[in-house]
């Protein structure tokens, strides 16, 4: 396994600061966890206060860091969308996290989906995008319990398409089609139920993947 290099230990990390300022302060003993397991950072040399000014410039740093850039919340100014920017920059992946039409917060989400980035309704839509080296890392350990779990109790045309689906790997409905010696009509009723049921999830681009 690769070393981990590990800048956030806190709600506002890397820190907008030096290494001898741990902002907030009851966020002490969580930094001591984190340099006993791999490392903090910081680009702002000893003695530098946390200063707002300096939090996009650490931003930049977490963005670099990621693989992607997940948005939960952030209003039509938020320093989360100057992330986003760094992320963009940098190629990264951008997810965000749908919320109420109502509220101030869920402008930055909604806005990033509009222009493209993966709506997030769950953390599989996140893994999903990860590389396959990651997901499998990520995965390995469900797999393990999900084949100690006793199979659904399936029968007919949902149990071979269930079959015919993975954990990991989301699979086509065109492959499913030309895997399956199954009417068109039939496969897409067995989907229909095994979504019902829960046992499966629909993705984007009519990809269906085993639901954990």
């Amino acid at each position: 396994m690769p070393p981990r290099i590990v800048g956030h230990y806190g709600p506002e990390s890397p820190t907008g600061s030096g290494l001898d300022f741990i902002y907030p302060k009851e966020n002490r003993g969580l930094a001591d966890l984190v340099v006993d397991n791999g490392a903090i950072i910081s680009e702002f040399p000893l003695g530098t206060p946390p200063s707002p000014q300096n939090f996009p410039i650490r931003n930049r740093i977490i963005a670099g860091m990621a693989l992607g850039v997940t948005v939960v919340e952030a209003a039509e100014y938020s320093g989360s969308l100057i992330t986003v920017r760094f992320g963009l920059e940098f190629g990264r992946e951008i997810f965000a996290v749908p919320g109420n039409i109502t509220s101030a917060q869920s402008f930055g989400p909604h806005a990033l989906i509009r222009q493209g980035a993966k709506l997030v309704a769950s953390w599989q839509d996140v893994v999903e995008e990860l590389p396959h080296s990651i997901r499998e890392r990520i995965f390995a350990p469900l797999v393990a319990q999900m084949q100690a779990v006793p199979e659904p109790q399936l029968d007919g045309a949902e149990a071979r398409v269930w079959k015919a689906l993975s954990l990991q790997e989301p699979t086509s409905i065109d492959t499913l089609l030309a895997k399956l010696p199954l009417p068109t009509s039939e496969v897409y009723s067995a989907l229909l139920a095994l979504e019902m049921a829960e046992h499966v999830r629909q993705l984007p681009g009519k990809k269906y993947i085993r639901r954990l």
